[in-house]
């Protein structure tokens, strides 16, 4: 993706409570985390430290939109649970 923007969605698990995940779009995931483990995200503070559970990279920002609102719906959820999700849950 060359002189192209990277826009990037991921998703986030909780160490201390596994059952909370957090969806959100960047385009530095390295920097974003240390972000939500520093406590600068008012809607993940409170359940840090936080891990990278993926992180899916696209080319335009209508495309990396469109699915972070989609991994937000329920059927989202679902499929993100079923693929995303550590074999150990």
């Amino acid at each position: 993706m060359d002189g192209v923007e990277k826009r990037i969605v991921y998703i986030i698990r909780s160490a201390t409570y596994p059952s909370r995940h957090y969806v959100g779009i960047t385009d530095n995931i390295r920097d974003r985390l240390e972000w939500h483990n520093h406590g600068r995200c008012g809607h993940t503070a409170a359940h840090r430290p936080w891990s990278i559970l993926m992180a899916i990279e696209f080319r335009t920002e209508r495309d990396t939109v469109r699915f972070e609102k989609y991994l937000k719906s329920g059927s989202g959820r679902a499929v993100a649970k079923r693929h995303f999700a550590p074999v150990d849950e």
